[in-house]
């Protein structure tokens, strides 16, 4: 039997992490952070001195990344750069800017999509990111817009950032998530967008509850009869 595929997209802090994870722990998929795996490169670049000014440099350090995923017992994805667990690090908010600016680095992309795919032929992922349905995995069984307005996403962050104990502020966030947006959709080279096919799920109004129960029925509407748990 082919392996499942889902693909989410959605703009920054729409809350697709969470949900992709739980999610896949609800259906038995294993759960692959896109994001997360651009979030690490970019950590390494700036932890080189690499500005969003000048990124000239960055094709020459891919050589030196090894970006490796480890999940733990309950399913959670750590991220691994040269073999340091820097899952917490890389959702700092200066590196949620400066992945908006290295990832649309062609040579950054090419870098990262065979590891992408290669998940994903050998296991049932929902996978999410930016450009999954569109790009990494066009012929995915099911594909998910995943969003919510600006402010929502805004004020998500806020909360998660200052249980952390990252004091920001909301406008500050607003601001990030609004540069973000417009970053991710006006690049040149896989810009964030809805597929074609894609199913929307807007999480405005909903809460995580909410949103998981419509995100697995709208997963599950979508596979194929044989498929279907």
């Amino acid at each position: 039997m082919n392996q499942i595929s889902i693909a989410i997209d959605g703009p920054s802090g729409a809350g697709k992490s969470t949900l992709a994870r739980q999610a896949a722990q609800r259906l038995g998929f294993v759960y692959v952070d896109t994001g997360a795996i651009y979030r690490t490169v970019a950590l390494y670049c700036l932890r080189s001195g690499v500005s969003a000014e000048d990124l000239s440099c960055v094709p020459a350090l891919l050589p030196q990344i090894q970006v490796d995923i480890d999940y733990s017992s309950d399913g959670v994805q750590r991220m691994m750069l040269n073999g340091a667990d820097v899952s917490e690090e890389i959702r700092l908010p200066e590196i949620s800017m400066f992945t908006s600016v290295v990832s649309a680095l062609p040579e950054v992309r090419q870098f990262l999509l065979e590891k992408q795919r290669e998940l994903a032929r050998t296991h049932d992922v929902i996978m999410d990111g930016r450009d999954i349905g569109t790009v990494v995995l066009p012929d995915a069984t099911v594909k998910i817009y995943l969003t919510a307005a600006a402010e929502a996403r805004a004020q998500r962050r806020c909360a998660e950032l200052r249980q952390k104990g990252i004091d920001v502020s909301f406008d500050e966030v607003l601001r990030d998530v609004q540069e973000r947006d417009y970053n991710d959709t006006h690049r040149a080279i896989s810009p964030l967008k809805q597929a074609d096919d894609a199913r929307v799920l807007d999480t405005t109004c909903l809460n995580l509850g909410e949103s998981l129960d419509v995100l697995v029925r709208l997963i599950q509407e979508g596979l194929p009869d044989a498929q279907r748990g």
